[in-house]
């Protein structure tokens, strides 16, 4: 039996220097946990 592994198994790592990676967008409820990171939002009717 085949099994299904996810193309994206979950956030992306830190970088080495211990920055978190830009990338990752947070939702507005989380954003003073991270500040650095970019906003996510939906577009309407999405």
């Amino acid at each position: 039996m085949n099994t299904i592994k996810a193309i994206k198994p979950g956030p992306k790592p830190k970088k080495p220097d211990g920055n978190p990676d830009l990338r990752p967008r947070v939702n507005p409820e989380n954003k003073p946990k991270h500040p650095k990171l970019k906003p996510h939002v939906h577009k309407p009717g999405d």
